[in-house]
């Protein structure tokens, strides 16, 4: 049985845009949970205008053609449209609206009806993002889903077992698995069920809005170069070493295409680049970047749900959190030395963060502050570890932060 369960805070931001002029566009990695939240607006809208008023079409359903056309999708929901109030305002919901071609001179026409309020969501910003672009002019406004955080996770976690568990156990299963809603669907707790599940979205993720939506027919070195991406993430790579790589493990290659290839993996928001910049007076002349996977569960499947690497893991983690928090992330450079992440925001602040298991041997522990006090800003330095017993504030106001208590912040 699916279960459905609120996502409060994506719904309290997401609400406010009802009735706007301005076309939305959910996007986020497929399976993400965008389905789910426009079926929850679409809720929102009936209760507000009708049931009449409120369209959701889902067009990677089994009802749906088997080569739909924009014509047919003008029809579907003009048939839609004379059965609702014209009084009030109607409200069109149409998901996963990549798989339509020329879908969006539909949403252009669908644009000039008046009260008429557009949404839409998609696996594929490139896809959505150019063909909007080049024919509304910029007038829509693009709000990226993620999977769960942990403390989402917790609370799916809670609607499901009637009896609580450790949330250091919960951890160590979100770790391991992720954040994808759909592992909440099986009726017990299955292993074999997330990881089937894992594997049937990465497939419909390569397959479809990476090779498919990028053009892309080399399907055995794509994988070749997400699985060593995904198995290698955390570490600094340029698109010549990653060529340099495949070429001597078999798959000879070149650095442009391996730049097209990644560029379609970030346009189906399965991974994310997070580069260097220099701090502290610092210049990278020629700047290196790190890729960090949407999900942890989809990167751990790259390597058998191997226990190894727990420190990238938990880099994926306050990665995709910080960008879920809505900061600019990057990887902080200094004359001798890197932080993990400088994360900013649009006021300017700034906060340094470095990310380790632990801070018991007392070498990591110096490692790890040494970067951050060879800052000379003010602004705030956090170290975020599993540990709790060191937890504090060092002398120079280095912050020592529980991970799990950040992460449920």
């Amino acid at each position: 049985m699916t279960i459905r369960i609120a996502r409060p805070d994506y719904e309290e931001r997401l609400l406010p845009y009802l009735d706007t002029e301005d076309i939305k566009v959910l996007i986020g990695v497929r399976r993400s949970g965008k389905s789910t939240l426009l079926q929850a607006l679409a809720s929102a809208a009936a209760t507000r205008d009708g049931k009449d008023n409120a369209i959701l079409i889902r067009l990677d359903g089994f009802d749906m053609p088997l080569e739909p056309t924009a014509e047919w999708l003008k029809e579907r929901i003009q048939a839609a449209l004379d059965k609702a109030d014209g009084s009030r305002m109607a409200h069109v919901f149409l998901d996963e609206v990549q798989e339509v071609p020329a879908w969006e001179k539909v949403v252009r026409q669908l644009r000039t009806r008046e009260r008429t309020d557009v949404w839409i969501t998609g696996s594929n910003a490139f896809v959505l993002s150019s063909d909007l672009s080049t024919l509304i002019g910029g007038r829509y406004i693009e709000l990226k889903v993620s999977p769960l955080s942990f403390k989402e996770y917790l609370s799916f976690s809670k609607a499901r077992h009637t009896q609580e568990q450790p949330v250091e156990a919960l951890f160590a299963r979100y770790l391991k698995y992720g954040g994808m809603p759909g592992q909440f669907d099986a009726p017990t707790e299955s292993d074999e069920y997330v990881e089937s599940m894992l594997t049937a979205i990465y497939e419909t993720i390569i397959l479809n809005d990476v090779a498919t939506h990028g053009g892309i027919s080399d399907i055995d070195l794509l994988e070749k170069l997400v699985r060593y991406v995904f198995v290698t993430s955390g570490n600094l790579f340029s698109t010549r070493s990653i060529a340099n790589y495949l070429t001597s493990a078999g798959r000879k290659t070149s650095a442009n295409t391996v730049d097209n290839y990644l560029h379609a993996l970030e346009g189906a928001f399965i991974v994310s680049r997070c580069e260097q910049a220099g701090i502290s007076g610092k210049q990278v002349l020629r700047p290196q970047y790190k890729l960090y996977p949407a999900d942890t569960g989809l990167r751990n499947l790259m390597s058998g749900f191997s226990p190894q690497d727990l420190g990238f893991q938990l880099e994926c983690v306050v990665y995709n959190e910080l960008v879920r928090r809505g900061h600019s992330t990057s990887v902080g450079t200094l004359r001798s030395g890197e932080v993990d992440f400088v994360a900013s925001k649009r006021t300017g602040e700034k906060t340094y963060l470095q990310v380790t298991e632990s801070l018991a041997d007392e070498a990591t522990y110096q490692r790890e502050l040494a970067p951050l006090d060879m800052i000379g800003d003010s602004f705030p330095k956090v170290v975020l570890t599993l540990d709790r017993y060191r937890c504090g504030v060092t002398p120079s106001g280095v912050r020592i932060v529980n991970l799990l208590d950040w992460l449920l912040y």
